[in-house]
């Protein structure tokens, strides 16, 4: 039984109508302990019917030692989304509910390559001399995550220096003590600064410069 009935599907093929680059959506997984691995699979092998410059390559993460040490990949399921080149955009956990709309998003901007962002953003991300993660803890009926993903995103596709993760929380339970997420978009910053909601560019960027 399909994930994305005809509806849906015309929905996606709408949304991916305008991709002008080839984009790859590299899909870690294994078949055992990985509750919602098989899920995400299907869901992905369902998409690239949307768009024929959207591909799939399906990746063994307790055998593919080489691209798990590559991509940077330490939990599944994961999804990294490779363009022209790896932008650092990865995706932990089943994209469903609202954060269907982010991947939509990131597979837009890695294909595009357009991204609105501020001038003063792009200036400030120009001008990184560390390496900034964000990782944006996230639940799939939460509607105010997908902005605070996408944000992170586009940061990570427009700079060299930054990585962003979307991180479903309720498949990783021991993340969500760790970083003490009481709430959903959680933004955890170079693993030492945190961001409660979806918070605009400029408090986004206020954050990371404490941590640098």
């Amino acid at each position: 039984m399909p994930i994305l009935d005809d509806k849906v599907m015309k929905e996606v093929t709408k949304a991916l109508a305008n991709m002008q680059k080839p984009v790859t959506m590299k899909f870690f997984t294994q078949p055992f302990e990985c509750g919602y691995c098989k899920d995400t699979h299907q869901l992905l092998e369902e998409m690239t019917a949307a768009n024929p410059l959207l591909k799939l390559e399906v990746l063994q993460f307790d055998s593919d030692k080489e691209a798990v040490k590559l991509y940077g990949i330490d939990k599944i399921p994961a999804i990294a989304l490779v363009g022209e080149k790896d932008y650092g955009i990865r995706l932990y956990g089943i994209p469903a509910g609202y954060e269907f709309s982010s991947l939509l998003s990131a597979i837009m901007t890695v294909s595009t390559g357009i991204v609105n962002l501020k001038d003063d953003t792009k200036k400030f991300l120009d001008n990184l001399a560390k390496p900034v993660h964000l990782q944006v803890f996230v639940t799939p009926t939460c509607p105010y995550c997908p902005k605070a993903v996408i944000l992170a995103q586009q940061m990570a596709f427009y700079s060299d220096k930054v990585k962003a993760d979307m991180v479903e929380v309720s498949e990783f339970p021991h993340l969500g003590q760790k970083y003490n997420v009481q709430g959903v978009p959680r933004t955890v910053i170079n693993e030492t600064a945190f961001q409660e909601g979806a918070a605009p560019e400029a408090m986004i960027l206020a954050k990371i410069r404490e941590t640098l």
